[in-house]
């Protein structure tokens, strides 16, 4: 398993996990008990369509953090807000500045988040996904930092390497995890 090099104190290894999914956030949460940090896992995801795919990924995200004993947050369901986010940017491509407004929206909301908690760190299992661009989502992490006033810091990890990809396909089937075939909103829906 990866050895993570923890970018803060020793004497509070706490990070806010942005979780998109229970495959995406498998590996990585195993990763993170492994070398002694305390995840928070944050589910917010009002990109998600239609809201039965969002119940359903919801719901399996909570059954996993249930399992693991790891505190689990869930972010309100506000597809319309996500709508008006994104306005103007529906025909862009994946990877496009649709992307880019929907992570910073989410990264936004998780630095919040962090930062009334008193999290030192925040991250995201979006950085995990092959279909998202790295440098999109430390983009619109930064920015969420710079409008908390660095209350809290994204912690820029390449979740993919360190043999976490081949890890979450184990851990997908042992945990029978629903997986997704879709990025979540209907504007990727028409590159499934």
């Amino acid at each position: 398993m990866l050895q993570l090099k923890w970018p803060g104190s020793d004497t509070d290894k706490r990070v806010l996990l942005h979780a998109c999914c229970a495959p995406c956030s498998s590996a990585i949460l195993e990763c993170l008990l492994q070398n002694g940090i305390r995840p928070t896992v944050f589910y917010y995801n009002p990109n998600i369509f239609p809201q039965e795919e969002y119940i359903t990924r919801k719901e399996e995200s909570k059954r996993q953090n249930d399992a693991l004993g790891v505190e689990w947050i869930d972010g309100d369901y506000n597809h319309e807000s996500w709508l008006s986010c994104v306005q103007g940017l529906e025909e862009e491509p994946e990877r496009g500045g649709r992307c880019l407004s929907c992570f910073k929206m989410r990264m936004l909301a998780s630095a919040k988040l962090a930062a009334e908690r008193g999290i030192p760190y925040f991250t995201t299992t979006l950085a995990s996904s092959r279909w998202k661009d790295i440098k999109q989502i430390e983009t619109a992490a930064l920015y969420a930092q710079e409008a908390v006033d660095n209350s809290t810091l994204f912690w820029t990890q390449n979740w993919r390497k360190g043999g976490l990809s081949e890890r979450r396909i184990q851990l997908l089937k042992e945990g029978n995890f629903y997986n997704q075939l879709y990025c979540g909103c209907e504007f990727s829906m028409r590159n499934k």
